[in-house]
């Protein structure tokens, strides 16, 4: 599914106007945003699962175009835990 196709679901489900499901589902992503860029760094949606910011650490990898020998850099990546209510929808 798109963004499109979500925004098109959004705004027949909640009988409102597909401006106003872009402005909606463009507010969630900004706020899960801040809250995982905050200082908790996670946001847990009961039913639905829980967004963190989760360190990972330096690593050596190889380059696949040459077979070098690389150093990944420390960075901070998204994970996403569903909740067992949504694990047990999609099962």
């Amino acid at each position: 599914m798109t963004k499109a196709e979500l925004i098109e679901q959004m705004a027949e489900g909640a009988g409102v106007s597909k401006a106003a499901a872009t402005k909606a589902l463009n507010a969630i992503c900004v706020g899960i945003e801040t809250a995982i860029k905050g200082k908790n760094g996670k946001i847990s949606l009961t039913g639905f699962g829980t967004f963190s910011n989760v360190p990972r650490k330096a690593r050596q990898g190889v380059n696949p175009s040459t077979g070098q020998k690389i150093t990944i850099k420390a960075r901070n990546v998204v994970k996403f835990q569903p909740s067992k209510a949504l694990k047990d929808a999609v099962a």
